[in-house]
């Protein structure tokens, strides 16, 4: 949808995740303040802000630099995503730049520690501000996205940098947005002797990226997957990020992948990613849909009991909130007037 409708709609739509991140950051700071120097499994030291990255090999010729499973918070530098590279023969592939200039800072000087390959380009998954603030740190590289996620963050770069800025503070220093600079198409990618393919799927955002590594039988997952995390929907279009998933499980049986990276959450092999995203994605669409025929308002919404299996993953209550927020009304007009619940 093109012009002033579209406009407002995302307007809308960013002016509730910036709340929402606010108030996420706000449940994730410890009430004793003890946050103090260090922050949970990224080791983040605050009083130095060095995000202490630690690249992991979890195949042939691929790493990953796992986040905090967590919230956005000043204790772990907003750092909560996975970021990757893959090296091969002719050079180095990086995936997302995580959310600041110093990570991305820090992110390269982690890869050059890791292999003598050069990068040689960079890509950014989806348009949050997670997987491309740390552009700004390989700005002499080419960095790519699909073209709706360079218009995205285009669109809503500089509103997540004051955002971010407000959340976390000093780790945010000097960090200014640097959308992708190039538009890349989905397909097959060789590299080095690494037989690539990039997929355009949808749900979480409306491009999302994902990366399959058939060499290594590695898929980077992209926004599409989270573990022991509930799923963050400021974009969110739950019946496609569903059929995604779908799309998703089946490479994954097809084609024998052996790893999946999620965007957030711990690495792990197999389907539970998937299976994890799915169960709570279901869980949301029937009980937002339920919720609305019976007539609930939405303060009535947020007050539902969320089931045992959900209860001690990382961001909640936060991420069912902001969810409430973001995708009620769309599911409270079904109700009223037929209209189909998609991406508003």
């Amino acid at each position: 949808m093109k012009g002033a409708s579209h406009t407002i709609r995302m307007g809308c739509r960013l002016l509730c995740c910036l709340a929402a991140l606010q108030a996420s950051a706000a449940l994730a700071q410890p009430e004793d303040g003890s946050a103090g120097t260090t922050a949970g499994r990224t080791g983040a030291d605050m009083a130095r802000l060095d995000y202490r990255l630690e690249p992991r090999q979890i195949a042939a010729g691929s790493w990953v630099i796992e986040g905090a499973v967590e919230d956005f918070s000043r204790a772990n530098g907003c750092n909560i995503i996975n970021t990757g590279f893959l090296v091969t023969d002719q050079g180095t592939l990086v995936i997302n730049t995580g959310p600041s200039r110093l990570y991305g800072e820090q992110q390269r000087e982690a890869i050059r520690h890791a292999t003598a390959q050069p990068v040689v380009q960079v890509l950014n998954l989806n348009l949050h501000p997670d997987y491309f603030l740390g552009n700004q740190a390989w700005q002499d590289l080419p960095t790519r996205a699909l073209a709706g996620t360079l218009a995205g963050q285009r669109a809503e770069g500089k509103a997540y940098e004051d955002n971010l800025f407000r959340l976390c503070g000093d780790w945010m220093k000097g960090t200014e947005h640097r959308p992708a600079a190039q538009a890349i198409e989905p397909g097959l990618l060789q590299l080095g002797g690494h037989r690539l393919e990039l997929l355009r799927l949808s749900g979480h955002t409306a491009d999302d990226l994902v990366l399959i590594d058939h060499d290594s039988g590695v898929l980077f997952a992209g926004g599409l997957v989270f573990a022991d995390r509930v799923p963050t929907t400021p974009h969110a279009d739950l019946a496609q990020w569903l059929a995604s998933l779908d799309r998703i499980e089946q490479l994954v049986r097809a084609h024998g992948i052996r790893t999946l990276v999620p965007s957030h959450g711990p690495m792990r092999r197999g389907l539970d990613g998937i299976h994890q995203t799915r169960d709570w994605l279901q869980w949301l669409q029937a009980t937002l849909r339920d919720s609305a025929e019976r007539g609930l308002d939405l303060a009535e919404v947020i007050r539902l009991p969320v089931p045992a299996r959900f209860a001690s993953w990382a961001a909640q209550p936060a991420e069912f909130i902001r969810s409430a927020h973001q995708l009620y009304p769309a599911f409270e007009r079904q109700a009223l007037h037929g209209t189909p619940v998609t991406e508003q």
